[in-house]
Formats: C-alpha cells, structure tokens, sequence
C-alpha cells in the first residue's frame, strides 16, 4: 500500500520513521536463519552459521563493502563446514 503512494505526499518527520524500517526488518529475517535448527529450537553449541556470521560483520564493518560481506560469510561458512 506505501509502495503506490509518491514520496512527496510524506512529510519529513515520516519519511524518516519509515526509514528505519528496513534496518528493523532485516535482523527478523536473518535470526531464524542463523540461530534456530530445523526443529525450532536455539542452537548456540556448535552453530557455524553464528562464526559465518561474525566473521561476515566484521568484513562488513571494516570493508563497507556488500559484495566482499557476502562472500566473506559464504567463504567462511563453507570453509567450517567442509574442512573444519
């Protein structure tokens, strides 16, 4: 429905709001992904996906750059999983 409504019928103060909405979004689709098994349940006791994930943040952080934290999070997962 917000996506079939110009921009410029927002004011400044909403615009705003609704900026942080995919910053919101993002780690609610990400959490089950790394951190819950294929029952459901928390899995923090040797969970690669969580060293992936780390590893990925940081490259993010020190790079700002999306394509080498994608990479860097396939590279290391696949690394623990297959030859760790």
């Amino acid at each position: 429905m917000i996506a079939l409504l110009k921009k410029e019928m927002f004011n400044d103060r909403l615009r705003e709001v609704l900026s942080y909405v995919p910053s919101a979004i993002f780690p609610a689709i990400i959490f089950p992904a790394i951190f819950l098994d294929s029952t459901g349940s928390i899995q923090l006791e040797d969970n690669p996906k969580i060293l992936a994930a780390i590893i990925a943040t940081i490259v993010g952080v020190l790079s700002r750059n999306i394509i080498a934290t994608i990479f860097s999070g396939l590279i290391s997962y696949w690394t623990i999983i297959f030859v760790l």
